[in-house]
């Protein structure tokens, strides 16, 4: 029952990277807003235990120890879960689901989500990426184009403090950016080379959101310049890369509307069938087990691309026996991810005489070169290309003997080394789905995700051709001793899950209208990767917190005009 202890304006569930900004967006344009989060309360600064600790301050090195690695596999397979970066992560036993075929599903359960430890790479979508389903016949067409959202870009973009350089390529569109980082001299090399051998391969210094000159926003936000520690998923004592617990968050709670309530398990969202719309949520407490209905106009599902749809696909009622909006029969399907299989390795034997100092949190891009303009191979779409050179640590030289030798070989660095990888775009299809195990429950009553996502022939022929490119563009930079290999990973370790409540034109094929909005359910919107129609190559998160911005725009107008009650 709805009372004023319960009843907000708005609600959002989730607090990651899409679901802070919701929450910034609502409360500053004067709504009451609860944002809903299943994990614990993080503080910026008050939080983040080991945002200062030296190597030897952490019992094992910062390595985890094999029984964690055998009681948490999963988990274990991401790079930023570490002893200093534990306590941001889920535990494989903490949240468990079914793996029809392996999926490794990587979380944050806490205020602020994975906001925390993603990696920070933003790069806008090309006009190309909007179109290439359409074009392509592929998934559904989606109800936007660039245009539609590159405003939106700007917007988050100045707000969240992205480095980068103005490189007028047009299948990585420029930004609002401060200074860039810079590359090395054998990452200059590397590029001039390719840059004389290509006309269609770009090679251009990351796009991330770290603070390389604060602005006078940044800093009244209480934010500072990055200091280039490689500490990141601690937490940031300087509030330089964008997380929603150093940034949106406290932009929201500003205003003097926001409402956080963490230990809160969404359970469904209520739909009232007398007013034909969603009313509220309902939640179990994670800390005594009961449970409690939460009320408001508008609602913003950003819970992570899989526990949307989880969440979606629990929220049934007589008009949703399928999930919530799921008249098309498409909710939990054409769930695809980023292929990351591919890396290669050479080595560089010039610039014996040079070094370089420091750390830097991005790498070297080479966007997408496949597929572009036209369809060029036997396979569709394509990938972005990243990589780094830097020498060999001190004493990473192989076997040498004790002794003198030995002494002067650890005083000297080792070879230079470049290393490449991939970021392929999958395609959607209708097999890579998620479901409710309905024999199943977790401790807080809802049902198991089943998870049943694979690679396919695509997948395979693109990581082929990426393999091959790749270490031909290093054979052309003068790269010695190329070698490459297939990780062999399984889809979701690339943590860019997207999909299962997709964008589209027609209610029949998708779940969600051009504005976010359900179809059949207009005050619930999702904004978060279960929104999206297709992959791109890029690094999806600012195209998620681009979204929800528009999103909240046009639900406030809505409202305005009495289309949202």
């Amino acid at each position: 029952m709805s009372n004023e202890s319960n009843s907000y304006d708005a609600i959002v569930i989730g607090s990651g990277i899409s679901g802070g900004w919701a929450a910034k967006e609502l409360c500053e344009k004067g709504l009451k807003t609860l944002v809903l989060e299943r994990g614990r309360d993080v503080k910026h600064l008050i939080d983040y235990p080991t945002m200062t600790s030296h190597p030897w301050e952490m019992p094992h090195r910062n390595s985890m120890v094999l029984k964690d690695k055998e009681e948490n596999p999963v988990v274990n397979r991401c790079y930023a879960y570490k002893e200093d970066t534990e306590h941001f992560f889920v535990k494989d036993s903490e949240h468990p689901y079914k793996q029809e075929k392996p999926f490794d599903w990587v979380r944050g359960y806490q205020v602020g989500g994975k906001s925390l430890i993603w990696a920070r790479q933003t790069q806008r979508w090309s006009k190309y990426d909007f179109e290439g389903p359409a074009r392509d016949g592929f998934a559904v067409d989606w109800p936007i184009r660039y245009k539609d959202i590159a405003p939106w870009y700007s917007y988050v973009e100045k707000f969240v403090g992205i480095s980068g350089n103005k490189d007028g390529v047009d299948t990585l569109p420029d930004g609002e950016f401060l200074p860039p980082w810079e590359m090395n001299c054998v990452e200059k090399e590397v590029k001039d080379k390719i840059k004389a051998h290509y006309t269609d391969r770009h090679v251009m210094i990351g796009r991330c959101a770290h603070l390389t000159q604060p602005s006078e926003h940044h800093l009244s936000q209480g934010r500072g310049q990055c200091m280039a520690r490689n500490q990141c998923y601690r937490g940031c004592p300087f509030g330089a890369y964008f997380s929603s617990n150093s940034s949106t968050l406290p932009a929201a709670a500003a205003t003097g509307n926001l409402t956080i309530r963490p230990n809160a398990v969404v359970h469904s969202i209520i739909y009232d069938e007398q007013k034909g719309k969603a009313t509220g949520v309902r939640i179990v407490d994670t800390l005594d087990g009961t449970s409690k209905e939460y009320f408001a106009k508008i609602i913003f599902l950003n819970a992570s691309t899989l526990n949307s749809n989880l969440i979606l696909m629990n929220s049934t009622s007589s008009r949703f026996p399928e999930g919530l909006g799921n008249d098309s029969g498409v909710l939990g399907k054409y769930i695809a991810f980023h292929n990351y299989r591919g890396n290669i390795a050479a080595n560089y034997e010039g610039f014996k005489d040079k070094h370089y100092f420091g750390r830097r949190p991005t790498a070297v891009m080479i966007p997408n070169f496949r597929n572009v303009h036209q369809q060029e191979t036997d396979f569709l779409r394509g990938y972005m290309s990243f990589y780094t050179a830097g020498r060999q640590g001190w004493g990473s030289q192989g076997n040498v003997p004790f002794g003198e030798e030995f002494k002067e070989k650890n005083s000297l660095p080792g070879d230079w080394t470049v290393f490449m990888m991939m970021q392929g775009e999958t395609i959607p299809i209708e097999s890579n789905e998620v479901t409710l195990d309905s024999s199943e429950q977790d401790k807080w009553g809802i049902p198991l995700l089943k998870i049943n996502v694979d690679y396919t022939e695509n997948d395979e022929k693109l990581l082929a051709d990426f393999l091959v490119q790749g270490s031909e563009m290093l054979e052309k930079a003068d790269c010695k001793n190329i070698r490459s290999w297939d990780t062999k990973q399984a889809p979701g370790l690339d943590i860019h899950e997207m999909g299962g409540a997709r964008m589209g034109k027609d209610p029949k094929t998708s779940i969600l209208n051009g504005w976010n909005q359900i179809h059949s359910c207009p005050n619930v919107f999702v904004t978060d990767g279960a929104a999206m129609t297709s992959t791109g190559t890029q690094n999806p998160s600012i195209t998620y917190m681009a979204l929800t911005a528009r999103a909240v725009d046009h639900a406030i107008n809505e409202l305005k005009k009495g289309n949202i009650k």
